[in-house]
């Protein structure tokens, strides 16, 4: 895959979707939340605002050129570097995208926007929507996901709900715990109950597992995750490890270029993203598989994480 694709990154390497065909639908950091956790860093530009940030067309243009290719392609995935439900383009994307290919189509959401009826109706040709819920109460949506003001966590919620009753693909809830903010034996029972009424198709446990935004968000350990799995029943599951490494998606030697790069100085993701051209979320997926093979470690100087030899 050309690096330069601005709007279109991969294939990469997903740990829920296999080889996933990325598409950023808005500017970097343009998002209604601003996690803790998140591993593109704080949001620059906290908005509910829809509008087509990106020109359809323009994406449409560049989607075709790949379908053309061999790439292996399990998703096409809008995702990105911010919330993808703040393009306004994302329906007309999605009905356009469907008459182009056979491969499944992924949304990745927080959910926030669920409660307009409007977005809802936009989501309904994708195969596959991934939504999150960190939290089951107002205090704790405020520490972890830190939302737009404009963003209530009963109204949020209470879209997951509607959304689940319209949607008629597949729904996998994924949940981000973070150590001593939402993995008390309350918060958790809260979640459960919340979950249950969602009924997603799965739910999908997840921790802390890259660089994070804020120092003070750390994982909880593996044992922690499998008791909460099991407390939530059978459709839970920890999000897997990828696994497909022979069939890397490197026909430029992405790995190559990296190791290069860090082996002249340390290098936060965004010197990485800019020097080689690639996507920062491309980019997240080939330093988490060499962190992974040990061919690189982060450290933190100044407030800033850098990848090193």
């Amino acid at each position: 895959m050309s690096a330069n694709k601005s709007h279109i990154y991969g294939p990469v390497p997903s740990r829920r979707l296999g080889f996933s065909l990325g598409i950023d639908l808005v500017p970097y950091k343009t998002c209604s939340y601003d996690c803790i956790y998140c591993q593109l860093g704080k949001t620059t530009n906290k908005t509910i605002e829809r509008k087509e940030y990106v020109p359809k067309d323009a994406i449409l243009s560049q989607l075709d050129e790949i379908l053309k290719t061999n790439h292996a392609i399990d998703y096409i995935t809008f995702s990105g570097s911010g919330e993808p439900t703040l393009s306004s383009s994302l329906g007309e994307l999605l009905k356009e995208t469907k008459k182009m290919t056979k491969i499944k189509l992924a949304v990745l959401t927080n959910g926030s926007l669920l409660s307009d009826p409007g977005l809802r109706t936009e989501l309904l040709p994708a195969d596959l929507v991934v939504p999150s819920l960190d939290a089951a109460t107002s205090e704790t949506f405020s520490r972890i996901n830190r939302p737009h003001s404009a963003v209530e966590f009963d109204r949020m919620v209470t879209g997951l709900l509607k959304f689940r009753e319209e949607f008629k693909g597949d729904i996998w809830l994924e949940v981000m715990f973070v150590k001593e903010i939402n993995d008390n034996i309350k918060e958790i029972g809260l979640l459960n109950s919340i979950i249950s009424k969602i009924n997603p198709n799965r739910t999908q446990l997840n921790t802390v597992v890259r660089p994070p935004t804020e120092k003070y968000c750390h994982p909880i350990n593996e044992s922690e995750l499998q008791r909460i799995k099991i407390s939530f029943g059978k459709n839970c599951e920890i999000i897997p490890e990828f696994k497909a490494k022979a069939k890397r998606p490197c026909p430029e030697d992405v790995e190559e270029q990296i190791l290069e790069l860090v082996r002249r100085r340390p290098s936060t993701l965004l010197d990485i993203s800019a020097c080689l051209g690639i996507h920062p979320n491309e980019v997240i997926k080939w330093l988490s598989l060499l962190q992974k093979d040990n061919k690189i470690s982060y450290i933190e100087y100044r407030n800033k994480g850098y990848y090193k030899l």
